[in-house]
């Protein structure tokens, strides 16, 4: 049986940045949110109550930090939501870490977008074309 990744946890500076940034972004793919439980929200699509990508201060009480080498990427349905992925992070307080496109060097239909948060952890956003 393959492994399957039920949730992934992003850490948050400050909840309120991280909520301003993950709604608009988030819901450029689809997801929205499900729930907020003090410094802890989670997101998800439709019909979805538990949340699959969940945003919170980390568990140790020390500083949020992005970890070097570590990136989520988050499947976008075409290469549109992906293009609306990169410009909500832009709009909202993100940084680009390259912009929509598609990636050649991936393999034959690979279009991509990575930002990083205000936190500084690196997303992206990918659709893979069907080869015919």
């Amino acid at each position: 049986m393959k492994p399957v990744v039920k949730y992934v946890t992003i850490g948050a500076r400050e909840i309120g940045e991280a909520l301003a940034f993950f709604d608009p972004v988030l819901a450029a793919l689809g997801h929205r949110r499900v729930w907020l439980s003090g410094d802890w929200a989670g997101y998800g699509p439709e019909g979805d109550e538990h949340g699959t990508i969940l945003i919170c201060a980390p568990f140790d009480g020390q500083p949020a930090r992005a970890g070097n080498g570590i990136m989520i990427g988050l499947h976008a349905e075409t290469p549109e939501q992906v293009d609306a992925f990169h410009a909500a992070a832009l709009a909202n307080g993100g940084v680009c870490e390259g912009p929509s496109g598609f990636r050649a060097a991936y393999g034959e239909g690979y279009y991509l977008a990575y930002v990083r948060d205000p936190t500084g952890n690196k997303l992206s956003a990918f659709h893979r074309a069907e080869a015919h």
